[in-house]
């Protein structure tokens, strides 16, 4: 084997720590959510009525519709990381901030109708209560986690791309990618009762 070869080999096999890191996040926030979720579907199948309390249960435009949008925003980051992998700072900036725009109007949104939620019932009001705010907060504080990240990026964009930020718009992507389908299943397990 050559010198070159060997090179080649080793750069296939060894994954870059941030690929091993974000993995590792996303498997355990993974586990995190089917909890959430697991917990949701146990109390609704264990109550007759649901939700409980006479809670109305939400109406479904606005969260799918604002959900699809969210999900459309990994297509942006997908680009930036392509954009990223061949070098182009200024694309890969412009995606980040497209997808930026839509994350955030997402999340603007979602605290909206949060807030909504909490003037017609809290999280002390019954079990319906308890694990409706917490499955949605966790999902509206990974988003913000998400935004975050993005936003972390955008600010070392500005001194131009390394082999490092290449590898940081990869993870970042992957996070949205898990973000994103978490997304949905929050939302169709919240609506569950609408649906």
């Amino acid at each position: 084997m050559t010198d070159t070869t060997r090179t080649a080999a080793a750069s296939r096999r060894s994954l870059p720590n941030g690929v091993w890191g974000i993995a590792l996040f996303i498997a355990t926030e993974a586990t995190l959510f089917g909890s959430l979720i697991a917990s949701y579907f146990y109390l609704r199948f264990k109550h007759a009525g649901w939700p409980l309390g006479g809670i109305e249960p939400p109406k479904p435009a606005l969260p799918l519709a604002i959900t699809g949008a969210l999900v459309l925003a990994i297509v942006p980051m997908f680009l930036a990381s392509a954009a990223a992998r061949r070098g182009s700072v200024g694309a890969t900036a412009r995606f980040v901030i497209a997808a930026l725009v839509v994350q955030a109007g997402y999340l603007v949104v979602q605290i909206v109708l949060f807030a909504d939620d909490l003037s017609k019932f809290k999280p002390t009001t019954n079990a319906y209560g308890s694990v409706y705010f917490t499955l949605l907060g966790v999902d509206h504080f990974h988003v913000l986690i998400g935004i975050l990240l993005s936003l972390w990026l955008l600010s070392r964009l500005a001194t131009g791309l390394t082999n490092y930020r290449v590898v940081a718009t990869r993870v970042i992507s992957w996070y949205w990618y898990f973000a994103s389908t978490v997304a949905v299943a929050v939302t169709l397990t919240q609506l569950s009762s609408s649906l």
